[in-house]
């Protein structure tokens, strides 16, 4: 599963910034450095909140201070559902969360004959 998240520009309907995911059981998303997603945005905690993966599915849990928000409601945590978008703290960065499956790669290793079938 590849998981993409697209920064929400307020006033275009390209996203700012784009990030994709393919092997990460845990994506980090905050302030600080060592985030996976890092955003600068004085409400957004050093870590804010994480994704984390569990089978085929995936969870959003908040860690920031000046919450987490998915439809106007704080979460604690949440299945992600395929574009969902997330904001950071009451007035912060929107983020929307995509999920791929990765029959496409499947297509192109068995198209290559990588794949045996």
């Amino acid at each position: 599963m590849v998981i993409t998240l697209n920064l929400v520009h307020p006033t275009q309907t390209a996203p700012s910034q784009s990030w994709d995911f393919q092997d990460q059981d845990v994506i980090r998303i905050g302030r600080s450095p060592d985030n996976h997603v890092i955003l600068y945005s004085a409400v957004v905690s050093r870590h804010h909140v994480e994704l984390h993966r569990i089978g085929c599915n995936w969870k959003i849990v908040n860690l920031g201070t000046n919450g987490t928000y998915v439809n106007d409601s704080p979460i604690i945590q949440s299945p992600v559902i395929d574009g969902m978008i997330l904001r950071l703290a009451r007035s912060g960065p929107q983020i929307q969360i995509q999920k791929k499956a990765r029959e496409f790669e499947n297509v192109r290793k068995h198209r290559e004959g990588l794949l045996a079938g």
